[in-house]
C-alpha cells in the first residue's frame, strides 16, 4: 500500500500497518456479523469473521456471506476510516495515481486523486459529531464488489443516503468508485439543491479503465440475465433464478420471492423497469462467483443508469437480486404502475 501512495504523517502510516497486521482479527473489531450470517456452503472463502461485539461506529451487522474475507476486511476498514473523519487514512484506501469517484444520481465526478481528497477535506470536517457511513451488505472480491451502505444524516445534506457502491480495485487499493442511490428516498426538495442537470452528468463511468476485474461465472449470469431482460423473457430470466430466491426493486419498494413469481413480474414490468427492454445494456460486471452485480444503462426510458447486486448459490442460481435506480426521474404514477404488476392474479 505504502509503494502505491505517498502516505501523509507517520501516525496513520502506523495505523494502517497495524491494521494489516490484523489480519482477520480485525474483522473482530470491526465487523458486527453475527453467528449465522456468513454461510461457507455460498462462500468460496471459508476465512470470513462470523461474529463479533457491537461497534458504535458500524451502527449493523455487515452481511457478508458473498464476499471473500479479504475484500470485507478491506471496506470495513475503510468505513470505519471515512466515520471517524480521518481524511489521511480514508484517502490510503484509493490508488494515488488513478482514482475515479462518481456520484451517479447527482452527477458529482471527482476524477483523481487529489479532487477526491479536496472533496472529503471540504466536507468531513462539517460531519456532525455523530455522523457515520457504514457497510450493510457487501459482495464480490478484491478485484472488484458491489457494497450496500448507509451515509447517516448531514454527511451529504439533511437527510441520510442508503446507496449500492460500484467498488473496482487495483493491488488492493479503490480505483474506481460509483454510487446509486434513490433520490426519493433522500427526499426531492433536498436532491434539487444538489442534483446536477441531465447534460452536465459524465458521459462516461470510466467504466473502460476496469474492464476485466470480475468473474467469468458473474459475467456469464449477468449476461444471461440482461438478455433475458432486454427481450421481456419473463420464463427465461426465471430459469436463472434459484428455488427461494429474492428479486428486490428498491425504488418501488418490491419484494418477490420465487422464480415462478419473479418471471411472471418481470415479464409484465417489462416496460417500466429501467433494467429491462431494448434500450437497455451492461455497462460494467462486478463481483466474484457467489457475489456482485452489474450497472446498467438505459437509452430509451427517463432512467438513464442504475445498479443491480447479485448473489448466487453454489449452483450459480441467483438466490437474490436488489436493484437500485433514481426514483426521482420518474412520476408517482410510473412507481405505482410498477407495484400494480407485482400483484398476483
Amino acid at each position: 500500500m505504502e509503494n502505491d501512495i505517498s502516505m501523509r504523517g507517520t501516525a496513520t502510516r502506523r495505523r494502517l500497518l497495524r491494521d494489516a497486521a490484523l489480519g482477520g482479527s480485525a474483522m473482530a473489531m470491526w465487523a458486527i456479523i453475527p453467528a449465522g450470517v456468513t454461510s461457507a456452503a455460498t462462500n468460496s472463502d471459508p476465512g470470513i469473521a462470523q461474529s463479533s461485539e457491537q461497534d458504535p461506529v458500524m451502527r449493523t451487522a455487515v452481511d457478508t456471506s458473498h464476499a471473500t474475507s479479504a475484500v470485507a476486511e478491506q471496506l470495513i476498514r475503510y468505513f470505519r476510516h471515512k466515520s471517524a473523519q480521518d481524511l489521511e487514512g480514508t484517502m490510503a484506501f484509493f490508488a494515488q495515481r488513478s482514482s475515479t469517484y462518481i456520484d451517479a444520481t447527482l452527477g458529482w465526478e471527482l476524477a483523481s486523486w487529489s479532487e477526491l481528497y479536496d472533496f472529503f477535506a471540504k466536507y468531513m470536517p462539517n460531519w456532525p459529531e455523530d455522523s457515520a457511513s457504514y457497510p450493510v451488505r457487501i459482495l464480490g472480491d478484491t478485484r472488484s464488489a458491489v457494497v450496500f451502505f448507509t451515509d447517516t444524516a448531514g454527511l451529504f445534506g439533511p437527510s441520510e443516503l442508503r446507496l449500492a457502491g460500484a467498488v473496482d480495485f487495483e493491488h488492493g487499493l479503490i480505483t474506481r468508485q460509483v454510487d446509486y442511490w434513490d433520490g426519493r428516498h433522500f427526499g426531492l426538495d433536498d436532491l434539487v439543491s444538489l442534483q446536477l442537470p441531465a447534460d452536465q452528468f459524465p458521459e462516461d463511468f470510466r467504466e473502460s479503465t476496469v474492464r476485466g476485474s470480475s468473474s467469468a461465472v458473474m459475467r456469464r449470469v449477468v449476461r444471461r440475465l440482461a438478455g433475458a431482460l432486454r427481450q421481456a423473457d419473463g420464463a427465461a430470466a426465471a430459469e436463472l433464478f434459484a428455488p427461494d430466491a429474492v428479486f428486490e426493486d428498491v425504488p418501488s419498494h418490491i419484494s418477490i420471492t420465487g422464480p415462478k413469481s419473479i418471471g411472471t413480474y418481470l415479464k409484465a414490468a417489462s416496460g417500466l423497469l429501467p433494467y429491462a427492454g431494448p434500450g437497455t445494456a451492461v455497462r460494467h460486471v462486478l463481483g466474484n462467483d457467489v457475489g456482485g452485480g452489474y450497472e446498467f444503462m438505459a437509452v430509451d426510458g427517463p432512467v438513464p443508469r442504475g445498479i443491480v447486486g447479485l448473489e448466487l448459490d453454489p449452483l450459480q442460481r441467483i438466490s437474490r437480486l436488489t436493484a437500485l435506480w433514481d426514483g426521482s426521474l420518474v412520476s408517482d404514477d410510473a412507481l405505482l404502475s410498477l407495484a400494480a404488476q407485482a400483484v398476483e392474479r
